[in-house]
């Protein structure tokens, strides 16, 4: 047991061990095993206890973790839990997903030389303690309320509003078009980062807390939005964005050239034992092909190493810029090349060849870093005669969200949305034009982190509590 902080002069970063390499390919089990009781303990007291936490300024949720690693060293694991889960909905899911590397632990202080506090992974270990021992209670209020919202979208930024005003005493309705809830957290990320029942078990919590969950339910066809305004006091809107971003080549619409949400859909409905047509068929399964990733974000991350657990011979993936200036996570390339990925750095996609209406390869050019743009970003500059094809009988475009034409889903012109299609906000009070209905989550800032999803949720819950009540949040109140 640390006997007290600033331990990282004398105590070495240790990361949860991990899988092999070559086992984990096999299977779509989660790759690090939980730290031992001895090494959290060892690994929280490395914590400089600085004056100015920049891991909790780079939080988008300014958890208190210096606190909590406190705790944790001290072997005060139940207070750590509290403490975690007072700034955090989903701390154990955070500590599975969230890209430590550029958020906490990248601004971790003693960083530069001694290597970060292991933050995410001690964070994972207080809250899967908390559940084992039963510290994490439903959502159960003190007193009810005469209030009641009506929250369309069961991902992130949907349950954490629903959570919050739930326990306040409201009675929360969460509508969701999918057959169960998480959202992305379900259909998008894969076992291997994130094992479902960590997040259906969220669901049976909330349900015995009193939160009542309508499924396979569409806005705009099963139940229209003026319908929700008129049942509830106030109507949320948290739908994330699932518009898959196209790419305008030659020969996109060949067979076998799919978005990466359906190909990580299918696999994850598989995993939950679904009957996947697509994925039985092989239009979505990467078993024995040759497969090209596009893209250089974490979901392009989780469709190469789907790819190489479905037994792809050959798992490509393609990005326009460099390593350096990769969007996803570098410890989710780190475990990608481990696991057999090759990466194909400078390089863009400049059409798909097929024969008889099937993918063959996709037809790319190497590219190089220019000058920076008006955001500073090196632009992409393709080389003449650098062109190559890469084979491929699985491309999977994996390019970015963008959200969907919700005025039409939900018939309701009225609703105002920005240029890009997310929906437009008041950004102090976070409601939409229309009176009663606010928004948050990607649907507002575009997609993001599951982090900032929660961030958001709880945001607009205070901003829900004062618009119904007319009082605003106290700060004792929005810090249960």
């Amino acid at each position: 047991m640390a006997e007290r902080m600033l331990q990282f002069v004398r105590l070495s970063q240790q990361t949860p061990d991990k899988r092999g390499a070559a086992e984990r390919r096999t299977d779509f089990g989660e790759i690090y095993h939980r730290f031992t009781t001895e090494r959290a303990s060892a690994q929280a007291s490395r914590c400089s206890q600085c004056g100015v936490p920049f891991c909790s300024v780079h939080c988008p949720l300014n958890n208190n973790i210096p606190d909590w690693l406190k705790l944790t060293a001290e072997g005060r694991l139940e207070e750590a839990y509290e403490v975690a889960a007072a700034t955090n909905t989903f701390p154990e899911i955070c500590g599975r997903v969230c890209p430590q590397d550029r958020l906490c632990e990248g601004n971790c202080v003693i960083e530069k030389g001694f290597e970060s506090v292991t933050i995410g992974a001690v964070e994972r270990y207080i809250t899967d303690t908390a559940w084992d021992m039963g510290w994490v209670k439903p959502p159960t209020p003190a007193r009810e309320v005469d209030h009641s919202v009506g929250i369309i979208g069961a991902g992130p930024a949907g349950l954490a509003a629903a959570e919050r005003l739930r326990l306040r005493g409201w009675k929360v309705t969460v509508y969701d078009r999918y057959d169960r809830v998480g959202g992305l957290m379900i259909y998008g990320i894969p076992n291997f980062k994130l094992e479902k029942e960590v997040v259906l078990r969220r669901q049976a919590q909330y349900e015995q807390g009193g939160i009542r969950f309508v499924l396979n339910c569409r806005v705009g066809q099963d139940i229209t939005l003026e319908q929700l305004r008129a049942k509830h006091d106030a109507v949320l809107i948290a739908t994330g964005v699932y518009k898959a971003r196209d790419i305008g080549v030659a020969g996109a619409d060949l067979g076998g050239v799919v978005p990466a949400l359906d190909y990580l859909t299918a696999s994850n409905r598989e995993g939950l034992g679904d009957d996947v047509p697509e994925f039985a068929s092989g239009a979505l399964n990467a078993a024995g092909k040759k497969v090209v990733v596009i893209g250089g974000g974490d979901t392009a991350m989780d469709c190469v190493r789907t790819a190489i657990r479905q037994g792809a011979t050959d798992v490509t993936c393609l990005y326009r810029r460099d390593k350096a200036n990769m969007p996803g996570s570098m410890r989710e390339v780190a475990n990608a090349e481990e696991e057999g990925v090759r990466f194909a750095w400078l390089s863009a996609p400049e059409g798909f060849l097929g024969e008889a209406g099937q993918v063959t390869g996709v037809r790319a050019v190497k590219m190089h870093l220019g000058l920076p743009d008006a955001t500073g970003r090196q632009q992409v500059e393709r080389i003449p005669g650098s062109e190559f094809t890469e084979p491929a009988d699985l491309v999977i475009k994996a390019l970015g969200f963008d959200p969907e034409d919700l005025p039409a889903m939900f018939d309701e012109p009225a609703l105002a949305v920005s240029r890009w299609g997310t929906v437009r906000v008041d950004r102090r009070t976070m409601m939409t034009n229309l009176p009663g209905v606010f928004a948050a989550g990607d649907i507002v800032r575009g997609a993001s982190l599951v982090v900032w999803g929660i961030r958001d949720g709880r945001d607009v819950a205070d901003q829900i509590e004062k618009y119904v009540t007319g009082r605003p949040v106290t700060h004792a109140l929005a810090a249960e």
